[in-house]
């Protein structure tokens, strides 16, 4: 059990002088002095200043979620400034508390920040989780989504369905519909074209979703495991 610590522990170590770009040597202490080499590198480049920081603030945050909202809530009480309130309303999406993020967000896109697509494209995704598609629909056309937001193009498309504009959803739905990618909004798609009853669209889709992951490495089939049976499953339905 202890070797195969050592040599997962080895394994991390290496992957770090990798993706962080460090000298090359590390590879070759690390790899022949598999222990201490290791803790070397750890205290040297993993735990060390800054790193260490983050690491705690992140073990601190997932112990007490609570914390960095009270802190943030105090830093806005102090100053209501454009940032404070976008730190704020983010800390609440990432607890996916979307109903409480949401006025930080409209509170922010007052003034010379009514129309900042980055914090509009965030508000978008909250009134998504919160099924309110009119204000998706009506945020999302005041950004440019095929430019700088394209993975926001697929719950642009679902708010459109929703608002029963279907010609304008299945004109988004189709700009995500690419060869080797976007699987499981492809999948909707297919799902969106049985519910409008265009069966002859949907077996297209369906097909061509077969047919890529036929020709995947194991890796990527299992992966796509749950898109494939799916597919099949709504094929053989259409």
């Amino acid at each position: 059990m202890l070797y195969y610590i050592i040599i997962a522990f080895q394994a991390f170590c290496i992957f770090h002088v990798y993706k962080s770009r460090n000298e090359t040597y590390w590879y070759f202490v690390i790899f022949f002095v598999p222990v201490i080499g290791s803790l070397v590198y750890l205290f040297m480049h993993i735990l060390n200043g800054a790193n260490l920081k983050s690491l705690t603030d992140a073990v601190d945050t997932a112990l007490n979620p609570t914390k960095k909202i009270k802190e943030l809530e105090k830093r806005l009480s102090f100053s209501e400034t454009y940032q404070n309130l976008i730190d704020l309303a983010d800390a609440h999406r990432d607890n996916k508390d979307f109903a409480l993020a949401i006025p930080y967000y409209e509170k922010a896109l007052e003034g010379n920040y009514k129309n900042n697509p980055h914090t509009l494209n965030k508000a978008i995704k909250c009134y998504f989780e919160l099924k309110d598609y009119n204000k998706v629909k009506a945020y999302a056309s005041k950004i440019d989504l095929d430019k700088s937001f394209r993975s926001s193009l697929y719950i642009y498309a679902i708010s459109l369905e929703k608002c029963n504009d279907f010609d304008e959803a299945e004109h988004q739905f189709k700009k995500i519909d690419k060869r080797y990618s976007n699987y499981p909004e492809r999948l909707e798609l297919s799902k969106f074209f049985i519910r409008r009853n265009k069966k002859e669209e949907a077996k297209i889709v369906l097909e061509e979703i077969i047919a890529e992951i036929n020709n995947m490495i194991e890796v990527n089939q299992r992966k796509y495991r749950y898109i494939y049976q799916e597919s099949k499953k709504l094929l053989k339905e259409v």
